[in-house]
């Protein structure tokens, strides 16, 4: 079990993991009640925390990303829905509209010229998780915030 758990430490110090991650990394090392016993040692001594990492990973792509991509990356990392709620309320991300024009203007710049490129434009924004009412709103106004407060 000490070697199961350098294993998980180790990793630990590359970047932070969620618990079914390091979980999911180290099955091939050990059985699930050992894996389950180091976990809880891990959470019990705060080596391992779900919550510090949602808090890692909000602010290394809260700047890219919308709060539903955020959330739904979150999940499938195996952040429960609660911590999810609680982090990015505390992350105190900025306003999803400001937030969206300021990726739009990164990779494109330009209002779109055509529905062609509407769609495309809109389809950028949608795969990094806003709204599409944001994204309407956006790119309605040409990449104006104000135009539509």
């Amino acid at each position: 079990m000490s070697e199961l758990r350098q294993k998980a430490v180790a990793l630990l110090a590359r970047r932070e993991h969620t618990r079914a991650e390091l979980s999911r990394k180290l099955a091939p090392h050990g059985t699930h009640e050992e894996i389950d016993a180091v976990m809880n040692q891990l959470q019990a001594s705060g080596l391992q925390s779900d919550e510090r990492f949602a808090e890692a990973f909000l602010r290394s792509k809260g700047g890219r990303l919308g709060p539903a991509r955020l959330r739904q990356t979150l999940r499938q990392k195996g952040v429960d829905s609660e911590t999810v709620s609680a982090q990015i309320v505390a992350a105190d991300l900025p306003d999803e509209l400001l937030q969206a024009r300021e990726v739009w203007l990164r990779k494109f710049g330009a209002a779109p010229a055509d529905a062609k490129e509407w769609a495309k434009q809109a389809r950028f924004l949608q795969t990094r998780g806003f709204s599409s009412g944001v994204i309407r709103r956006l790119l309605k106004g040409g990449g104006d915030v104000e135009s539509d407060t």
